[in-house]
């Protein structure tokens, strides 16, 4: 029976930035996972950036504020690398992904 990992980091002082995490591992092998940058933004928390292994394989969702999705594949030989580039993308690059985000909010 897999074994559920689950954690919330916060990534900015003022906690309107998080990184939530949410994996499935047997023995030491992780099967399936999501890992989502969230910001709150405007009163409501937005999702921004996700990874996850939807659709059987690792890929990278970038969230545009208009519900367009952005998918990007990922090439790991297996999930728990993607996953430890996942959790490292978001905990180093969380600012630009908010600006961007934010530029595009403001531009519709």
């Amino acid at each position: 029976m897999p074994k559920e990992l689950r954690f919330t980091v916060m990534l900015s002082p003022d906690q309107k930035d998080r990184l939530r995490v949410t994996a499935f591992k047997e023995k030491s092998k992780i099967i399936r996972f999501v890992t989502q940058y969230e910001a709150y933004i405007k009163g409501k928390w937005r999702n921004i950036v996700r990874y996850d292994t939807a659709h059987g394989f690792a890929h990278k969702d970038l969230i545009h504020p208009n519900g367009i999705t952005d998918k990007q594949p990922l090439a790991f030989k297996d999930f728990n690398m993607a996953l430890t580039f996942a959790i490292h993308d978001l905990k180093v690059s969380w600012k630009w992904y908010r600006i961007a985000y934010e530029k595009e909010l403001t531009s519709d």
